[in-house]
Formats: C-alpha cells, sequence, structure tokens
C-alpha cells in the first residue's frame, strides 16, 4: 500500500532544518490507495514517444482510453529503490509547483514485477529550453526571481516534511504548458530520502555540475545539499553558464572538484555587469561550501529578491543569448547527467557506475507494451 495526495489540489543526499514554526504549508493527512493490479494497457494507451530519463526509468506519453487525456508513464522493476521513489513522490504529489501522479499500477513486464507510475504530461518542456525558445525576446531578472521563487515553493514543501530531492537540475523542472499559463514544476524523485537528524545522508548521488561539496566527500549530510543545487540553477539562469564547470571534458574533473570544495566562481563581465547586488548575494549564501552556514529554504523563501520580485529590476540578461549559443555545451551536460546517475567517491578517486535497474529500464521499448508485455498480477 502506498499513500496518495489529495488530488482536489491540483543525483544527492544534508540540513536537517530545526525549524517547526515556519512551516508554509499545512502538511495534509493522505488517504491510503490500493495499488491497481490489472494491466496498465486496460487503462491507458501506449505511445512510442520517450518524454524523458529518470533516475530509475524512462517516462513516455500515453493515453487514458476512457478520457483521452494525455499523460505521462514511468516503469520501475520492483526494487528498494523504486518502492522509495513512489512511495515519496505520492507523498508530496499534492505539494506546489510538483508533478502530480494520477494512478500507480503494479505489473509484471518480462517476469519481472515492475511499479507503474502515471503522472500529468508536462507539455511545456524543461526550464531551460523554454528560455532558449524565446528568441529576440528578452529574459529578465525579475523574471528569474518569480521562477527561482516557484522553485522554492517546491523545495520548500519538501524539506518542511524532512524529504531531500537531492537531485535539482534544469532536467527535472518543467512547464505544465507552453503558454504564458504553464506552471513550473519539479519532477524525478529517484535519488530523493527523507532525512532527519538521527538518519544523515551519506551515498554520493548527484549531477556533477548541481552538486554540493559535502556529497563529494565521505561525510554525511543532509538537505541543505539541495540549496547549493538552487544556487547553481539561479546563477545559469542570470547569466546561462554554470558557475562550476570541468576544462577536460570529463563528467567531474579533479579541477571542477576543487572549485567546488573551495566555492570558487565569478561573476564575469559582461553577462553580470547589469545584475543587481541583491542577487549576487544570494547566491553567495547558497553557494557557502560549509553546509552550516549555508541559507535554509526558509531564509530563502524570505529574502526580499525572492518575495518581493515585483520590485526585483526588469533587467534584460544575457541568459537567452548564451544559452542559445552555448546549445551543443548543454547537451554535452545532459549526457555527462545521463552516465552519472549513480557516483561513488572514494578519496580523490570517482568511478563512474550505471544502476543496474536503469539499464534494464533503457532496453525497454514502448511500443511492446501494446503487445501484452505488461500483464496484471496476482491480486
Amino acid at each position: 500500500h502506498f499513500i496518495t495526495p489529495n488530488t482536489q489540489n491540483n543525483v544527492l543526499f544534508k540540513n536537517e532544518s530545526t525549524d517547526t514554526d515556519s512551516t508554509q504549508f499545512p502538511l495534509p493527512v493522505y488517504p491510503k490507495l490500493e495499488i491497481k493490479r490489472h494491466a496498465v494497457t486496460d487503462d491507458y494507451k501506449m505511445s512510442s514517444h520517450v518524454l524523458g530519463l529518470g533516475v530509475n526509468g524512462k517516462v513516455v506519453e500515453c493515453y487514458n482510453k476512457k478520457t483521452g487525456q494525455k499523460c505521462a508513464l514511468k516503469i520501475l522493476y520492483e526494487c528498494p529503490k523504486a518502492q522509495r521513489e513512489v512511495e515519496l513522490h505520492w507523498r508530496v504529489s499534492g505539494g506546489p509547483h510538483i508533478v502530480r501522479i494520477l494512478s500507480l499500477y503494479e505489473n509484471m513486464y518480462r517476469g519481472k514485477k515492475c511499479q507503474i507510475i502515471i503522472m500529468e504530461c508536462m507539455e511545456g518542456g524543461e526550464l531551460f529550453s523554454r528560455i532558449q525558445a524565446r528568441g529576440d525576446q528578452a529574459f529578465t531578472e525579475r523574471e528569474a526571481s518569480e521562477i527561482m521563487r516557484d522553485i522554492g515553493t517546491a523545495i520548500q514543501y519538501l524539506h518542511n516534511m524532512n524529504i531531500a530531492h537531492r537531485d535539482i537540475k534544469p532536467e527535472n523542472l518543467l512547464y505544465t504548458n507552453k503558454e504564458d499559463t504553464g506552471v513550473l514544476k519539479l519532477t524525478d524523485f529517484g535519488f530523493a530520502k527523507e532525512t532527519s537528524l538521527h538518519n544523515l545522508l551519506q551515498t554520493p548521488c548527484y549531477t556533477p555540475y548541481y552538486v554540493a561539496p559535502e556529497v563529494l566527500g565521505p561525510e554525511k549530510y543532509d538537505k541543505s545539499c539541495d540549496m547549493w543545487s538552487l544556487g547553481v540553477i539561479m546563477y545559469i539562469l542570470l547569466c546561462g553558464f554554470p558557475p562550476f564547470y570541468s576544462n577536460t571534458g570529463q563528467a567531474i574533473s579533479p579541477g571542477m572538484k576543487r572549485r567546488i570544495r573551495m566555492g570558487q566562481y565569478e561573476f564575469p563581465n559582461p553577462e553580470w555587469a547589469e545584475v543587481s547586488e541583491e542577487a549576487k548575494q544570494l547566491i553567495h549564501q547558497l553557494l557557502k561550501t560549509d553546509p552550516n552556514e549555508r541559507m535554509t529554504i526558509e531564509q530563502f523563501m524570505n529574502h526580499p529578491w525572492i518575495n518581493q520580485s515585483m520590485v526585483v529590476p526588469q533587467t534584460p540578461l544575457h541568459t537567452t543569448r548564451v544559452l542559445t549559443e552555448d546549445s551543443e555545451m548543454w547537451d554535452e551536460v545532459k549526457v555527462s547527467a545521463g552516465f552519472c546517475f549513480f557516483i561513488r567517491t572514494d578519496l580523490e578517486k570517482v568511478s563512474i557506475t550505471l544502476a543496474h535497474q536503469w539499464i534494464l529500464c533503457s532496453e525497454w521499448v514502448p511500443s511492446e507494451l501494446e503487445s501484452n508485455q505488461l500483464i496484471k498480477t496476482s491480486q
């Protein structure tokens, strides 16, 4: 049995916040849901269109046979990581700016039990792709502030429930539609984990460009690693390139790792010449190498640059131009991230291994679903 949010409301592992009086959102009580065990193909028509790759499995397009509603389907081979992803995503699914889960199935596929998640289809695409598509239309600092507020709202909901997402990156930030009314939402809880003072995180799972320095070492850490990732995304939003990167073509080079650990980054011109000092100071507070000094999500949401976005200057940024000119570089970043889902750090040596269940899911061909490859499980 998994818990489900109230549907009426519409990779990483540190900072355990003790602020219990700053919860902005009431934590709902979720009714239990029986997992559906009949074949998902009884209810949904599958498409061969792959929407994306999550930490633990592929996401494809599907359609509700009764209503015609377009949805997103994710299949996970049953294992502790998959069960944790499903449970935590269900728990937060009713939260603001978080992709909503519609149904959950348990089926057999090629003789293996798997979890199938049906989610709302995010047709507006990824965060940076949307900015790239603006063309000559200026992207402003005020718009960046509004986007960061939306992302922060989702993270605040998670952190108030003592959940660390651990893989906050642009590819996991999607819009509901391509119109101006599109809502930005956080998805992919494959790295998410509960954290508390007595249950700190240690496994170094991360995407290199967004990893906090404490995750690179052997020490334990908490949900403040999400705040570092938030700082990296804010930096990129304001200029179009990351604060930390590898010059060697490696996913994460020794030099890049050293700069992350020491917090060495700059605000070079011309991209940063007109960006406000308030924005730069906020980034400094997020990219503190000591997680105990790093800004909490409550402090972030109460910062004037975030909660008073209407007075943030509408300064045109270089972001759209840089993202467009460096589009090939960003494609390489995504490829690197795709092959760095699980990274083990042994002192100064970094070895990269692909998760077994991700390899299995990568072999999955969506069109095969229509030929009864997915079957119901025993009641």
